[in-house]
């Protein structure tokens, strides 16, 4: 029987683990190295808004593995679940503050269907229908609480055009026909105006103005070398007439910036040698504006009183990542601080006062938050004089087995265009708790380390960015703090590819692998992406349909060197994935078998990119964890069978 090619779906003659109900497995509290269940149990909310009447934080909290809509009261009371469906994909508040809009994909497919939500959880309409072939992307409500803006690839199946849709009447209308990847991004506070964005590459964005009832469109941004403009949010004035965002136009991090609409005069209010994001402007009169800025991983968080022109008081806070949200007008500011140990805490911020209270704190399943490990920024140089960055997590030394260095792990983020910071990572810390160095590196073509970094692997210069893990690791072989001689690389996504690239055209470096639904072929990758991978990757890695990148990548590809592997490799692959095919890691695993390489495969049926599902999370997480201490020697081969 002929084996499924790209876009034909699963292999079914391919052997493969599929989960199986099980007893789930904690162990007690208190007891160290805990179990692995208890990391994935930690519960934190995310993606917090604050009510339009500060009344309430909407946020999203998971439970049983799928993310649900909750309110939390700013007065203290009970929180409320609102959603109790297979888990939601966004949230947004309506202007009057009496519902939500939030969308919902099944099982991973990323093809959304729209929901409008009452506050008191009683009311709720399913606004806009998921369609085959519809990817979507929401824009937002209008000030009529009664229209959204949303992008949808509804026309072709391919690129994404702007439409207003009316929810009482379910009339649509097309606002903008796009081509790749156009997105409403945010709406003034008349709802006269849009601000719009073109995706350039995975990175860079250019800026319009799109006119709501005639359509017209003002171009605000196109600069010549690529930028982000859109990144750190945007956050207007009550009149409508500025809007204060992030940009590196002209500059190498992105610097928080004042742009008048009118006359699109833009002006630089702080440029640090950091990106800035999650700018917001709160209080009467517009009076405070807040930022973040990305220090190496590590957020810090900024404020300016700007009817007195004076630097905000900043709370204590704990190391991670932080997320702010504060409706028009208000005093109060919702922020999330995601941190080693602090997985999701939400606290309610008086701008006024300079305090902060926490409204919510996360639930670390028993676990003892003194033993949970926060990572050191560590700088080194690559072979060509780049110089690389990346977080390690070094176990305490009661976690150690033997007086020697660690064991490491080499955990590559996904993107490219993404970065490797200091939150909270169930996995990460169990793996430290049972003596297992992790290094989370930020190779080249990383975000938070400035434009140049970010473009150095664009292209034909993709395997530089592979090559750097191998740096990377050579480094650590002069270092004393892990045993570079013992180390094994995994990742998902282009992470998963960067495994399958760095085991094929680096076969000496590391001992193992593991690789979470990555690419194997670039051709057959980049023909079937989803739209919206579509949209970014001419830029990222050349337009596929071009003979040149054909040729380029028929060479250049981890499929194509695969014989060179010769170390075990933990595979694994959601049936519903739209953004990598199926395929792309059994060709992989059929390869490796072929040539007597150990390739367990674990094939999800009821997941898309990445796990959502608690039970199917605990069912990868279990077998992954006995896979990478199999492959160190800390378990007894026939004791961790990733097939048990």
């Amino acid at each position: 029987m002929a084996q499924p090619g790209p876009g034909e779906g699963p292999d079914e003659n391919l052997e493969a683990i599929e989960p199986s109900p099980e007893p789930i497995r904690i162990g007690l509290a208190g007891e160290y190295p805990a179990d692995i269940a208890r990391f994935l149990l930690v519960q934190g909310v995310s993606g917090a808004r604050l009510s339009p009447d500060g009344d309430y934080v909407a946020v999203s909290k998971s439970i049983t593995g799928e993310p649900q809509l909750w309110l939390i009261p700013t007065d203290g009371s009970q929180a409320r679940q609102l959603t109790f469906g297979n888990g939601i994909t966004f949230f947004r508040w309506a202007p009057d503050g009496q519902s939500l809009i939030y969308g919902a994909d099944n099982a991973g497919d990323e093809q959304e269907a729209y929901f409008r939500i009452s506050v008191d959880g009683q009311s709720e309409t399913e606004v806009v229908p998921a369609l085959a072939g519809a990817f979507r992307s929401f824009g937002g409500v209008l000030p009529d609480n009664q229209r959204i803006v949303f992008a949808s690839t509804e026309r072709n199946g391919l690129d994404f055009d702007i439409y207003v849709r009316d929810l009482e009447s379910d009339e649509q209308r097309m606002l903008y026909e796009g081509e790749f990847a156009f997105w409403p991004r945010s709406i003034s506070p008349d709802g006269k105006s849009l601000l719009m964005t073109q995706a350039v590459g995975e990175d860079s964005n250019n800026l319009f103005l799109v006119d709501i009832e005639s359509a017209d469109v003002t171009t605000l941004a196109e600069p010549e070398r690529r930028a982000n403009t859109e990144d750190g949010g945007f956050a207007w004035t009550a009149d409508g007439k500025t809007v204060f965002h992030a940009s590196n136009e002209g500059r190498e991090f992105r610097a928080l910036v004042r742009r008048e609409i009118e006359s699109n005069k833009v002006t630089v209010m702080a440029a640090p040698e950091h990106d800035i994001d999650n700018v917001r402007l709160c209080g009467d009169e517009d009076r405070y504006l807040l930022w973040t800025s990305n220090e190496e991983g590590f957020f810090r968080l900024h404020g300016r009183d700007l009817a007195e022109d004076r630097a905000l008081d900043i709370p204590a806070l704990p190391d991670g990542v932080y997320s702010l949200s504060c409706p028009s007008g208000s005093a109060l500011a919702a922020l999330v601080v995601n941190g080693p140990s602090t997985p999701g805490d939400l606290l309610l911020w008086d701008l006024a006062e300079g305090t902060a209270e926490t409204l919510w704190a996360s639930n670390l399943a028993g676990l003892d938050p003194d033993r949970l490990v926060t990572p050191e920024s560590i700088r080194m140089p690559a072979r060509d004089g780049v110089t690389l960055q990346g977080l390690l997590y070094l176990p305490r030394a009661d976690a150690r087995a033997g007086d020697g260095p660690p064991p490491v792990v080499f955990d590559v983020h996904g993107g490219p265009t993404s970065q490797s910071v200091a939150s909270f990572n169930g996995p990460v810390q169990y793996l430290v708790n049972r003596g297992i160095a992790v290094f989370r590196p930020n190779i080249r073509g990383s975000t938070g380390f400035g434009h140049t970094y970010l473009t150095l692997d664009d292209q034909e210069r993709r395997l530089d960015s592979i090559r750097d893990l191998v740096d990377m690791l050579a480094f650590f072989e002069q270092d004393d703090r892990v045993d570079a001689s013992r180390a094994i690389v995994r990742g998902g996504s282009y992470g998963g590819y960067a495994v399958n690239a760095v085991l094929a055209n680096h076969p000496d470096s590391f001992m193992a692998g593991v690789s979470l639904f990555g690419v194997a072929d670039w051709v057959t990758g980049l023909e079937v992406a989803s739209p919206a991978l579509k949209a970014s990757d001419i830029i990222e890695y050349g337009d596929i349909r071009e003979e040149r990148w054909q040729a380029f990548y028929t060479t250049y590809s981890p499929i194509r060197q695969a014989d060179q592997i010769k170390v075990p490799v933990l595979y694994s692959h959601g049936v519903n994935d739209r953004r990598v095919e199926i395929y792309e890691t059994e060709v992989m695993v059929r390869t490796l078998r072929a040539n007597g390489i150990d390739a367990p495969y674990i094939r999800f049926r009821d997941e898309g990119h990445g796990w959502r599902q608690l039970s199917n999370r605990l069912f990868y997480a279990r077998r992954e964890a006995e896979f990478l201490e199999q492959q160190f020697g800390m378990t007894d081969p026939e004791d961790a069978d990733p097939e048990d």
